[in-house]
């Protein structure tokens, strides 16, 4: 796959697309990140690309043609793509979005900063992300989130594919609790089931762990999870065990 990325301060990039597993999909050709300055589109002498709001008020507003004429050349260079606006108003980040994305051969992320896009900017995405509801001095955070995550979702990126299979939200509920050694560690115990080498009984114990703990940290999520006939029978099980330590 291939991302092109938008933005003012490209610099920033450097290192965190070098480390990790992010850093050996890139050197393993499985993802290729592109960077692309677009204060070269600038305009006069001092390439400039923002300037105050019409109507007033804080700030500096990204020019239309400076970000627009960029955006349109970084079409050209390459397959087609969609070019996604990382903005308050996008659609947000989720993990079934993440799985869309991956599908695509060539994703291009467009970062905002100071005070947003002039709204003419607007109509050369493809569509819109937001990554949370929360403020970010700029949208290189964002786009760093984005690679991140889709990146995760390309085979042989991560080097045990049942590790992204069981990943929080893979499945649309959070992960199951982890242990490892010591299995007693300050009078903390591992539970005794993870132990016993049972396999289709440790598989159960971790979906129900699942299902129960999405459920009471997450209702939001659980309420729109599918459920198979297993988790539901799982689930049954869960709440006949709650109702009778009730008693």
């Amino acid at each position: 796959m291939r991302v092109d990325i938008i933005t003012l301060l490209p610099q920033i990039f450097e290192k965190v697309f070098d480390e990790s597993v992010l850093g050996a999909a890139v050197k393993n050709g499985l993802i290729d990140i592109v960077l692309h300055q677009f204060r070269e589109y600038g305009e006069g002498r001092h390439k400039t690309v923002d300037d105050t709001p019409f109507g007033g008020g804080p700030g500096m507003v990204f020019k239309p043609a400076p970000l627009v004429n960029c955006i349109r050349d970084v079409r050209k260079k390459g397959i087609h793509a969609p070019v996604i606006g990382l903005t308050p108003q996008g659609m947000p980040l989720n993990q079934c979005l993440v799985k869309e994305l991956a599908l695509f051969d060539r994703i291009i992320l467009v970062c905002g900063r100071y005070e947003g896009f002039d709204e003419r900017i607007i109509n050369e995405f493809d569509f819109q992300l937001s990554i949370g509801d929360y403020v970010l001095t700029g949208g290189e955070i964002a786009a760093m989130t984005v690679v991140d995550a889709v990146s995760r979702m390309i085979p042989g990126t991560v080097g045990c594919e049942e590790s992204v299979i069981q990943d929080s939200f893979y499945e649309g509920i959070l992960d199951h609790p982890q242990y490892t050694r010591p299995a007693n560690w300050e009078g903390l115990l591992v539970p005794d089931i993870l132990q016993n080498g049972n396999h289709a009984l440790i598989n159960k114990y971790r979906r129900s762990r699942s299902l129960l703990t999405t459920l009471v940290t997450r209702p939001d999520i659980f309420a729109t999870a599918y459920l198979n006939e297993s988790d539901k029978d799982i689930f049954q099980e869960i709440l006949n065990t709650s109702s009778n330590n009730n008693l």
